[in-house]
């Protein structure tokens, strides 16, 4: 088993979730990192931080499992 395989993995999957969420930002016609999440924040970006760090936490998993 390679011991580097789980946070190999774990930062691919990031990278993943940063792509996700910075097309969901564009998408909606924003910029990821400029919008803070206050009251009056546009529901699609509540909706686009909700999935990544939903994803995140699926990547998190993924630093700490065995993989063959």
């Amino acid at each position: 088993m390679n011991p580097e395989a789980g946070p190999i993995s774990a930062a691919i999957c990031s990278a993943c979730c940063a792509a996700g969420v910075v097309a969901c930002y564009s998408t909606a016609g924003f910029v990821f990192g400029t919008v803070t999440a206050v009251a009056g924040t546009p529901a699609v970006i509540i909706g686009c931080n909700t999935a990544f760090g939903k994803c995140m936490a699926a990547c998190a998993a993924a630093a700490v499992s065995p993989i063959p």
